[in-house]
């Protein structure tokens, strides 16, 4: 399986679904990391994901 940009969202919301499920504590850590990190491949500081 080739992994790219295109599968990597739903593979990490898939992670972080179950992180969520099994600590809820770290909802507030998850979502801010991801909102941090599309935030900066929007922004093109990560060129190579993008």
């Amino acid at each position: 399986m080739t992994i790219t940009t295109s599968s990597l969202q739903p593979i990490i919301a898939l992670a972080a679904g179950v992180l969520i499920l099994i600590m809820p504590r770290l909802l507030n850590f998850i979502v801010a990391i991801y909102l941090i990190l599309v935030g900066l491949i929007g922004l093109g500081v990560f060129r190579a994901l993008s």
